[in-house]
């Protein structure tokens, strides 16, 4: 049987759904709060690194390293800029040569940008992972992986881990790209577009599935070593039905946190995947576990904080729902997301009350914005990079 993935994450995730079940199920999207700024964040500079990836889903957060920033566009250019100017140091591009007299076809990248030493990671819908020297940009090599690669590669014990669309995790030499083990994740029919990058703790890989699991995997040989589902396949529509843990697991004093799109936030002991608790929310945005809370933005964008032990809700800031907001990032003490409209919220990560609110870029905003050092990064969808800092 063909697998069948969503494509359109905004369908999905701005009420599309509606489309499918009728108009009584359309929503609304939050106008902006009004908000009366408690200071200016600074701009410090902007930059262009390519065309972005324009209407597409393909999450291409940059990564930064001592005072190099890289980040690429879906088109294949990947770029270095000195991170305190912007100026650029480097750029190459990964697309394909269709002939002598066509132009170049787009390399369609959309998993990474991954920084581990000296080199750089990147994957793409075509199924291929590139491997980059950091101080150049040279193809050290590319490899060819079983499906789609469009989570972010993960770095490990001299591996690099690819899990593909097809369910598949692989893990590749990081010197020379070759694969050393293969391991098939169970993935159902219908599901979002989306895969979970794994984290790392203790010689595994958690690694979260489009079936409603979280897997332990043994990062040296590939077995697995448990499986516990957190979210159950329920409901009327297909819609209703999905239940992929499209997020990466955070593993914070021998707990995994995991969060599955229509299914639960849920908390597992990390040695045996016994679960610990669970509560009734779902997301397809990575999240944070700091300081004995986890903040999360839902399928809905609500934006809450719970406690890390038992899943009480301590707040929620329900004031920018369907504006497909980014995931969260902490930043100098304050908690802040993004926008589709451009906008950037910060909020008093003790109660969620907005302090800032300003207007970034028209294009929109995907990524999570990135904390490099003193700065906050963003990445808009039109392919410019602003830097910030407070």
């Amino acid at each position: 049987m063909l697998l069948h993935k969503i494509y359109l994450l905004s369908f999905l995730l701005l009420g599309g759904c509606s489309l499918l079940r009728g108009e009584e199920d359309a929503v609304t999207v939050s106008p902006l709060p009004k908000i009366e700024n408690q200071f200016q964040p600074a701009k410090i500079w902007s930059a262009s690194v390519g065309d972005g990836v324009g209407e597409y889903y393909s999450y291409l957060q940059p990564a930064w390293r001592d005072s190099l920033l890289f980040a690429a566009d879906r088109k294949g250019r990947v770029s270095a800029l000195d991170i305190n100017n912007g100026k650029l140091i480097w750029q190459v591009n990964l697309s394909e040569k269709q002939g002598i007299w066509s132009k170049n076809g787009s390399a369609l990248l959309s998993g990474g940008v991954t920084v581990a030493g000296d080199r750089l990671y990147i994957g793409s819908e075509k199924a291929v992972v590139y491997a980059l020297n950091a101080a150049d940009g040279q193809t050290l090599w590319q490899r060819k992986v079983a499906g789609e690669a469009i989570s972010r590669p993960v770095v490990s014990d001299g591996l690099v881990l690819i899990h593909t669309t097809n369910g598949m995790l692989q893990a590749l030499n990081e010197s020379d790209g070759t694969i050393k083990w293969s391991l098939h994740l169970d993935t159902p029919a219908l599901s979002l577009r989306g895969e979970s990058a794994p984290a790392i703790a203790f010689g595994a890989a958690i690694v979260g599935g489009d079936n409603g699991r979280v897997s332990a995997v043994l990062l040296e040989q590939g077995r697995l070593i448990w499986q516990q589902r957190i979210a159950q396949i329920t409901g009327a529509t297909e819609i209703d039905r999905l239940s992929d843990v499209d997020i990466t697991p955070v593993v914070s004093k021998g707990v995994v946190y995991a969060l599955a799109y229509n299914g639960s936030l849920s908390a597992l002991e990390l040695r045996s995947g016994q679960l610990l608790w669970k509560r009734a929310w779902g997301s397809v945005n990575d999240f944070i576990v700091e300081a004995g809370r986890i903040y999360l933005v839902d399928k809905n964008d609500r934006i809450m904080a719970l406690k890390a032990d038992g899943g009480t809700l301590l707040w929620s800031q329900n004031e920018l729902l369907h504006r497909k907001l980014t995931a969260a990032v902490m930043y100098k003490g304050w908690l802040v997301v993004g926008d589709a409209g451009g906008y950037l919220h910060w909020m008093n990560s003790d109660d969620g009350r907005f302090v800032v609110q300003q207007a970034v870029d028209r294009s929109g905003l995907l990524n999570k914005a990135v904390v490099a050092g003193d700065k906050l990064i963003l990445h808009a969808r039109n392919g410019k990079i602003h830097a910030f800092t407070r």
